[in-house]
């Protein structure tokens, strides 16, 4: 006989992993449009006439996408009050960038194919997003680019993995742009995102899938089910900010504060 404990427990990840409900998608995407729509011109105004202004828009679109998403987002630590700042993140999913974006006003860093996507790509040029090639004969030119913005006191974000992952592990950091702040003498802050829980229930290996977009997922078809899901709680962590100039080397660097965010992201779920 089945233990009602256990029943009790089946019906919670049963609810907290329902089936789809096409109803809540909708619904969200409609307002997260409506949201777009209305915030539009007036970043646009700030693009054209005061761009130093447009992080403010770019933040409130985040924040106030949030909670029309249905995304809890609970802060540990700290972000960085210093303006030439570089935070480098663990990717997972999508639901990534209005997490950081609602907190940290700055720009992210990222791949070049992205400012082609349909609706995204036009959602990132708006929030000032810097895109970068993977060709090996661009790289110095990123680098310096990277640089002169750090330079300028521009607050940066970026994903060193390059790409998201199943969220169990923290993918292998690529250094080459760590060498940006320390050739800037800029700050680094490290930054784990932890997706912890799905209408109150922790998320494990089940349930990751749902939010996780990785590999061959085709993006709209995942974005659809995990808009679905109900309440998602997302953690920021912003770990103790780092003097890039102290290690000298991007390697070490990236090492290090691949270091930090993987052992945050391991630590089992409360």
């Amino acid at each position: 006989m089945t233990h009602p404990l256990n029943t009790i427990k089946m019906r919670e990840l049963a609810f907290a992993t329902r089936t789809p409900s096409r109803w809540v998608s909708f619904i969200r995407l409609f307002n997260y449009a409506f949201l777009t729509i209305f915030l539009l011109p007036f970043q646009a105004v700030n693009l054209l006439f005061f761009p130093s202004k447009a992080s403010f828009v770019s933040t409130l679109h985040h924040k106030l996408a949030s909670h029309v998403l249905g995304l809890q987002i609970k802060v540990e630590g700290s972000p960085t009050k210093t303006e030439k700042a570089l935070f480098v993140a663990n990717h997972i999913s999508y639901f990534d960038i209005i997490a950081i974006g609602s907190i940290v006003p700055g720009r992210f860093i990222a791949k070049q194919e992205l400012s082609t996507w349909p609706v995204f790509g036009i959602l990132a040029k708006l929030t000032r997003t810097i895109f970068i090639s993977r060709s090996s004969s661009s790289a110095l030119q990123q680098l310096q680019l990277i640089a002169h913005l750090l330079f300028k006191s521009e607050r940066l974000i970026l994903f060193p993995e390059g790409t998201s992952s199943d969220g169990r592990k923290v993918l292998p950091f690529k250094p080459s742009l760590f060498e940006a702040p320390i050739q800037a003498d800029a700050i680094v802050q490290p930054l784990t995102i932890r997706y912890e829980k799905i209408n109150g229930m922790p998320v494990d290996r089940r349930s990751k899938p749902f939010l996780a977009w990785y590999g061959n997922m085709d993006l709209l078809p995942h974005l659809w089910q995990s808009l679905s899901l109900g309440t998602i709680t997302i953690k920021l962590v912003f770990h103790e900010p780092i003097k890039a100039i102290v290690f000298g080397d991007r390697k070490k660097l990236a090492n290090h504060c691949q270091k930090i965010i993987t052992f945050e992201s391991e630590k089992p779920y409360q």
